[in-house]
């Protein structure tokens, strides 16, 4: 084993830097979607162009992330997220000048490619800087919070901005942020020499893992729009099954492959990985569904809609530099991420006994109770994505962690949008015999059966966490002992 390395004397500015550059990716996708609207009144184009203005962004951040993971460990960390943010506030600049739908959409892939550099690069940067074993549990703790509260600060900023300003500042307002973010990662932000991976990048895998990616993300993107019966959907959910399937058992039959399957194979990161999906699943779709309860049954403009998500923020950054890094001393990670979870569940539970005349107290403790839990279950499942690895592979496994972020959200918001969907229609055929304008009461109806499915995949991340996840509490060894264990063979039960 290789002699232990020195801490890096400026890791906590370098965390600081890092943060702040992610909080930027979290951001944008929120501050954009309430900006949207303004947007496309500006530049005339359709609703279908305006799907296509989120559709852009998925597709190219979804698709490209393992394969940004995979460069950043060719490259070296440090520079893959450095060129990212560069790339990032590029794309922004141009997407805030756009002056029609083409440039926009441009401009959004532009911020989809570049983020898929980033986003990777940055966590592995923070797995490699942070080994010893209570450094890295406050790392993570203090990343998660400032990484979670970019939704809620995005929900809030896009609808100042939009209502103050204009919505070009939804774009221009990433460019301080990567500024920033530049001017630390050419200051403190330290990467580990030799860490790089020597070799050529695995083309076909890279391609079947893209086009499988954009298919699966594109597909339950048209799931959303046309339905699960429509032929696209069917076509893209299934082209997508046979590349990644192809993807897969390429990458175990080549010597040096985009994605190593011990990666995959290792029960406590596909613990997390498959924890994190499902409880995306379930936070997209609560992000949804409270958007839409709030200014459609309640009547908030967008910027009161923005700020009535403070508490789930502020309970999320609790959750996660307080909770789960103080808890994560006492009890093993999968313990930890279990009760994270179902505590969460308890949240969203509360959630699904809202009706039209709810005071906004209920909402705000049921927001405070799902934050406090997923803020605590997120911080050791982010830590344990990328934790056993070697370091020339943290890039493409902290790419699988944003891969797990991105199909969950995909699927939880596809699938549980046709779900309230289903059931306010239902909801209004048995109350008065027809369709027509959904009520306020037939659309509650609808958000609370969403709400007990969202529940439910919580349910299933804390049994994947409790029986899937069986590493040791990090006190019981050394940050090195901590990653042999890791790597120790164990299949995915």
């Amino acid at each position: 084993m290789s002699a232990p390395r020195h801490p890096h004397p400026r890791r906590w500015a370098a965390l600081l830097f890092i943060s702040i550059a992610q909080l930027m990716v979290f951001l944008d996708s929120a501050v954009m979607n309430i900006a949207l609207p303004s947007a496309q009144h500006a530049l005339h184009f359709s609703d279908g162009g305006r799907q296509w203005v989120i559709t852009a962004y998925g597709l190219a951040f979804g698709g490209l992330l393992i394969l940004g993971g995979r460069l950043g460990d060719l490259l070296g960390r440090k520079r893959a997220f450095t060129i990212g943010l560069v790339g990032f506030a590029l794309a922004s600049a141009l997407g805030g000048a756009a002056n029609g739908l083409g440039v926009l959409l441009i401009a959004r892939a532009g911020q989809g490619v570049f983020g898929a550099l980033l986003a990777p690069a940055a966590l592995a940067l923070i797995s490699l800087t942070f080994t010893d074993a209570r450094e890295r549990a406050k790392a993570f703790g203090i990343y998660g919070a400032i990484a979670t509260a970019g939704g809620v600060l995005g929900l809030v900023l896009g609808g100042v901005l939009t209502e103050y300003l204009n919505w070009r500042w939804s774009m221009f307002v990433n460019i301080p942020f990567a500024v920033v973010g530049i001017v630390g990662a050419l200051t403190v932000v330290h990467d580990v020499p030799g860490a790089e991976r020597r070799g050529r990048i695995d083309l076909p895998g890279a391609i079947l893992a893209t086009l499988g990616l954009v298919a699966l993300v594109f597909g339950f993107s048209e799931a959303e729009s046309r339905g699960w019966g429509s032929g696209l959907t069917v076509a893209m959910l299934v082209g997508s099954a046979v590349l990644l399937l192809a993807f897969l058992i390429t990458q175990g039959r080549i010597a040096s492959p985009l994605l190593p399957l011990h990666v995959l194979t290792e029960r406590n990161r596909a613990g997390a990985y498959v924890s994190v999906a499902f409880g995306v699943m379930s936070m997209f779709s609560m992000f949804l569904f409270l958007s839409y309860y709030l200014q459609l049954v309640k009547g908030y403009s967008p910027v009161a809609a923005g700020f009535a998500f403070v508490p789930l923020g502020v309970a999320q950054g609790a959750g996660s530099m307080l909770l789960g890094t103080r808890l994560s001393a006492r009890m093993r990670p999968g313990l930890l991420m279990a009760g994270g979870y179902l505590v969460s569940g308890v949240g969203v539970l509360l959630l699904a006994l809202l009706h039209e005349h709810s005071s906004y107290g209920l909402l705000a403790v049921a927001e405070v109770i799902t934050g406090l839990g997923i803020g605590t279950a997120f911080m050791p499942a982010m830590s344990l994505g990328t934790h056993g690895v070697a370091p020339q592979d943290a890039g493409v496994a902290s790419a699988m962690v944003g891969t797990s972020q991105q199909v969950g959200g995909s699927v939880g918001t596809a699938l549980l949008n046709t779900v309230a969907a289903s059931s306010t229609a239902a909801y209004l055929a048995a109350h008065r015999g027809h369709g027509g304008a959904a009520t306020p009461a037939a659309l509650v109806h609808g958000f609370s059966v969403g709400f007990w499915w969202a529940a439910g995949f919580l349910a299933v991340a804390a049994l994947f966490s409790f029986f899937a996840v069986n590493a040791p509490r990090p006190e019981h060894g050394s940050a090195a002992a901590g990653a042999e264990a890791l790597e120790a063979p164990a299949p995915v039960h």
